[in-house]
């Protein structure tokens, strides 16, 4: 049984019952291991990178650490890990500066989603014109509108399954599949209908009446891998998702201004949903950093 170290570019032997943090401290590896190898902490976490087969099952211990983390199954805890056959490894905790990031022991520890890569349907959302727009209103009555506006669809995007991943000014990028996978494109698609009829129903006359002003809203959805995890400072950590597919999602979302459309997906989520749907208009747009036009299409509605 041989283990494959990086970044340490080692090689050595296991021996059983050992686990890996044993092989690792046996060997003169500085492996983190804040609770002492008790599966109290996640500071001794690898990456398999090649043998996961060869890796025995979780026990109890690591078990309950990786639901609480998220741990895809590639992330094992070395303190808790054996082997049956050759395995190559990747230590994830490195240095001082990791070990106070990643220790779960310290008071007041927040559990933290590990970075892994998911399939998911993200939404991009914009209100039309909205700059110029509170530019003439009271500060008071631009943050007021802009939380009525987020409450609402808000209450759309979660009752589809999707969660609002952040806020940028008065737009929203909202994800669908990291939790339930399973239709996640159509749940994009139909909460980006409900999204633009609640607009329409709800804030569209408010704005009307109130301040003699229309409301738009242009709304892109791209399905792709990005990757999903937890950053920012140790006190003030979130969930996001990051990649080439947000920006993709970001650039759908403005095409509407130039085909007129209010909600635009990419052809990886009409490959998904194309059954389902009802289509307009389909138009092209180019992305910086990628080669040749994408084709979109415009949905006006599903089929029920």
């Amino acid at each position: 049984m041989l283990l494959y170290y990086l970044p340490d570019d080692l090689e050595l032997q296991a021996d059983s019952p050992e686990t890996i943090l044993q092989v690792s401290l046996r060997a003169g590896i500085p492996h983190t291991h804040v609770c002492g190898g008790n599966a109290r902490c996640s500071t001794c976490r690898i990456l398999i990178v090649e043998g996961l087969e060869n890796c025995l099952p979780r026990n109890e211990k690591e078990q309950a650490m990786a639901d609480k983390l998220h741990f895809s199954p590639s992330i094992r805890l070395a303190c808790q890990t054996m082997i049956q056959g050759r395995v190559k490894l990747r230590r994830l905790i490195l240095d001082d500066e990791d070990i106070e990031l990643a220790d779960q022991t310290r008071r007041g520890a927040v559990a933290a989603m590990v970075g892994q890569e998911k399939r998911v349907a993200i939404l991009f959302s914009d209100i039309r014109g909205f700059t110029s727009f509170s530019e003439k209103l009271p500060a008071y009555d631009v943050i007021h509108v802009l939380n009525r506006y987020f409450h609402e669809v808000g209450q759309v995007i979660t009752a589809h399954g999707g969660y609002i991943d952040n806020y940028m000014g008065d737009g929203i990028l909202a994800v669908f599949g990291v939790e339930y996978p399973v239709d996640a494109p159509l749940c994009a698609v139909k909460a980006a209908l409900d999204m633009i009829k609640v607009t329409d129903t709800h804030i569209k006359p408010y704005m009307e009446s109130n301040y003699g002003n229309s409301f738009e809203i242009g709304i892109g959805i791209h399905y792709g891998d990005a990757v999903v995890g937890t950053i920012g400072a140790r006190n003030a950590k979130r969930e996001t998702v990051i990649g080439d597919s947000v920006n993709f999602a970001s650039r759908i979302e403005s095409a509407n201004k130039d085909l007129g459309t209010n909600l635009l997906i990419s052809d990886d989520t009409y490959m998904q949903v194309r059954d389902k749907v009802k289509l307009g208009k389909i138009g092209f747009v180019s992305v910086k950093g990628k080669t040749g036009e994408h084709q979109l299409y415009e949905v006006v509605g599903v089929n029920e």
